[in-house]
């Protein structure tokens, strides 16, 4: 009997796989030519052997003290006191000032009152904490970090100025010890600003001449006049935490350096252990003569020379001290003599412009049309 198709198993479906391609004769396969890429990828995917140097910061290259001047003997012709100055800012863009005739009392007296200022606590302190470029005066953390179990900080600073902002926010969180600290300060200001003022107009006069215009723009662009930083050196300050607080400042000078734009900064250090000057040219210290004023050149000075005296950065160190210790950096910034405005090389003679004597002609103008118009009707 014949089967019908329907009737008739469906065939199962093949899944054999299909056969392998054939091989051309005389090519090497694959594996042949493993060990050929595996040298390849080993010579074009090798990594470099870097080797770093063991330092980051710049090596620090300890100098002879730089020249002490006289500042009483600095306008004398017969002195070598100007171009000892200029010598040695050229060089390492500091000097030393010696009886600049300041009273140490008063001197003293300012540092005391400034001890006050860090004695407040730190919730006290938030409401007066720098945050630059908008507020560049108040509180804050200097360098290093909190000591272990409170025991302080490394370096703390403060930054005053003469700016009614701080005065009010300082007088609110501390109104009896901040106005006699102010008093202190602006006392001394005035005696460093007279000291500045005669060392930046001997330099000044030493440079190629340059027109008044140029020369108050680069003195008084970015600057909102004197300021100075206050610095508190904690005690007894391990060499760990003093090398930390001087990669802090070569940070500081490489990334940001000083929030106030300035001609020249007067430190006030006497009993600092050392004196470091940064600048991108290198890094050297120097112990500081006793009574003595280290001044260092600023951006404008810079400017004004044309770049022949750099721009440094100064901070004093204290190492082994029993008690904490401050430090002042005032920076004097001239002030500006320019208001927008030309001043007439003949001053004191009436000038009349085109403006005022096109005016003038028109108004004679029309005067003589209406004379001649009146006199021809009548």
């Amino acid at each position: 009997m014949a089967l019908s198709p329907e009737s008739m198993p469906e065939k199962p479906f093949d899944f054999r796989a299909p056969p392998p391609s054939p091989i051309a004769s005389g090519r090497r396969s694959c594996v042949t030519n493993e060990d050929v890429l595996s040298e390849f990828l080993q010579h074009s995917l090798r990594v470099p052997d870097l080797v770093l140097p063991d330092k980051v910061f710049p090596r620090q290259n300890f100098i002879e003290n730089p020249s002490k001047i006289d500042f009483q003997l600095l306008s004398s012709m017969e002195s070598d006191s100007l171009s000892k100055i200029l010598d040695s800012i050229a060089r390492i863009g500091c000097f030393q000032l010696v009886n600049y005739g300041i009273e140490g009392e008063c001197i003293r007296s300012a540092l005391a009152a400034a001890a006050g200022i860090f004695q407040l606590p730190q919730e006290k302190r938030r409401a007066v904490t720098r945050s630059p470029p908008e507020k560049l005066y108040g509180f804050e953390e200097a360098h290093g970090e909190k000591e272990e179990e409170g025991e302080g900080k490394v370096s703390e600073e403060f930054v005053w100025c003469r700016v009614a902002g701080l005065k009010l926010e300082m007088e609110a969180i501390w109104p009896v010890g901040y106005s006699n600290f102010s008093e202190k300060m602006e006392s001394l200001l005035c005696d460093i600003e007279k000291v500045a003022e005669k060392i930046l107009m001997a330099i000044r006069q030493n440079l190629p001449p340059k027109t008044d215009y140029e020369n108050d723009m680069k003195l008084g662009q970015g600057g909102i006049g004197s300021g100075c930083y206050v610095y508190k050196h904690s005690r007894n300050m391990s060499d760990e935490k003093c090398s930390g607080s001087l990669s802090y400042d070569v940070i500081r000078m490489l990334i940001r350096g000083f929030d106030y734009s300035h001609a020249l900064c007067l430190h006030v250090c006497d009993g600092s252990s050392e004196f470091h000057v940064y600048s991108k040219k290198g890094w050297v210290s120097f112990c500081p003569d006793k009574d003595a004023l280290v001044i260092t050149v600023g951006d404008q000075t810079q400017a004004l020379s044309g770049g022949q005296f750099k721009h440094v950065i100064g901070r004093p160190i204290y190492k082994g001290e029993a008690e904490d210790c401050i430090s002042m950096a005032f920076l004097y910034s001239p002030p500006s003599t320019t208001n927008n405005t030309k001043v007439d090389p003949q001053k004191g003679k009436n000038t009349i412009s085109l403006s005022q004597q096109a005016i003038a002609a028109i108004v004679l103008t029309l005067v003589y049309h209406i004379l001649v118009f009146v006199y021809n009707k009548f």
